[in-house]
């Protein structure tokens, strides 16, 4: 059965998400689109720890992938309730102290600990600035903003493994160019070890959930604080990894 609450958000009102994107929106035309293509994958490739890098390289290079991504959201209910109530993640909408009062089996727990254990702010994801239309800038901020509940219901730690795994996942069922990218390039980056680690276990499983989830992207996990987590799993169809 899903859970949805209300009760968990927090008293303060974030300012409307279109006001926001018109603000932060820079123009371009299709050549410095190219440039900016060129530019970001180059420095991202150098350096994948520059987060505005690889930000700027999704935004100008997912544009039919986000097309998709608002079609998959609005074939369920609660895809399109995301939509049109344009939910953020932060610590402004988020209460994390009421998150760790929970029980450690619910979901929005999990969360909290994952943000605690890996030293993760809910505020750190950047906001949209290349996409002109406010419906696809959401969506790639609502995949921005969820990808570290994505990492924690499947239980991966920010590790270059744990983020290779879930980039998997995510550009399997997202289909963004800067995911499938990040999957292939980062796992050239594992080493020795972790790339076997990677092979027989990780990549695998990745694929089979990635295929075989529901649309993470479509889940309004802000309703579904007090679900537990195994329930979750469950109703999701995710499999937990097991490497023995």
């Amino acid at each position: 059965m899903r859970i949805y609450l209300r009760r968990l958000q927090s008293t303060f009102a974030a300012a409307p998400f279109k006001d926001e994107m018109q603000k932060n929106f820079i123009p371009t035309n299709l050549f410095q689109k190219t440039l900016l293509t060129i530019g970001s994958a180059s420095v991202a490739l150098l350096d994948p720890h520059r987060g505005d890098m690889i930000a700027c390289l999704g935004e100008v290079t997912g544009t039919a992938a986000l097309v998709n991504m608002r079609n998959k959201m609005l074939e369920t209910n609660e895809g399109a309730e995301i939509l049109n109530d344009q939910p953020r993640i932060n610590s402004k909408t988020v209460c994390f102290k009421t998150l760790s009062e929970m029980p450690k089996n619910t979901l929005g727990r999990v969360y909290h600990d994952f943000m605690i254990d890996n030293k993760i702010t809910a505020d750190s994801r950047l906001p949209v600035q290349f996409i002109a239309d406010p419906d696809l800038a959401y969506v790639m901020q609502r995949y921005r903003e969820v990808h570290d509940l994505v990492h924690s219901v499947l239980f991966m730690k920010t590790t270059m493994l744990g983020e290779v795994t879930v980039k998997w996942v995510e550009g399997i069922q997202t289909k963004l160019p800067m995911c499938i990218g990040g999957g292939i390039w980062g796992a050239a980056r594992l080493k020795p070890k972790h790339r076997q680690l990677y092979l027989n276990h990780y990549l695998p499983w990745a694929i089979r959930t990635g295929k075989n989830a529901q649309f993470l992207q479509g889940i309004y996990f802000e309703k579904r604080w007090d679900q537990n987590i195994d329930d979750f799993h469950r109703e999701m169809n995710i499999v937990k990894l097991n490497v023995n």
